[in-house]
């Protein structure tokens, strides 16, 4: 499984031949491309005859309301009886203080650095990102 996030709306051929190219390689039986937007006329008519299923926004959104309509059908009804003492409440985890970026002074949210020497490792990036380009390395409580 592969997630991409696309900027275009319309998924080309590529998209779809290089999905091909790994079901070839993994000899895999068939596969699925799912965007929230549409395929290009290409794209469709290469996923034809190649086992490849197209899922364009409007079949996604629809496969979503049929799922949560099922929800709704099928979720139990609770006809039991109330408890006889009240449940204590759930005390929320402090969350972890954000730092203020060091260049602009602004928010900073937790990232995880996908390339370079850091990749995997957490670190804090400015949410003002990529106007600011503030960073703070992650310091790992030992409570």
């Amino acid at each position: 499984m592969q997630c991409k996030q696309w900027r275009a709306y319309k998924v080309s051929v590529n998209v779809v031949r290089e999905l091909f190219g790994v079901m070839a390689a993994e000899g895999a039986a068939g596969g699925f491309v799912v965007t929230s937007g549409v395929f290009t006329s290409d794209a469709q008519a290469f996923a034809k005859g190649r086992n490849i299923e197209l899922i364009d926004g409007p079949a996604l959104a629809s496969m979503i309301e049929s799922a949560r309509a099922a929800r709704k059908v099928s979720a139990p009804v609770d006809n039991a009886a109330p408890p006889a003492v009240a449940p204590t409440p759930a005390v929320p985890a402090a969350p972890a203080a954000e730092p203020a970026c060091p260049r602009c002074g602004g928010a900073m949210v937790r990232r995880i650095a996908k390339q370079g020497a850091n990749a995997g490792s957490a670190f804090w990036g400015c949410a003002a990102f990529p106007k600011c380009r503030g960073v703070r390395a992650v310091e790992e409580r030992t409570d």
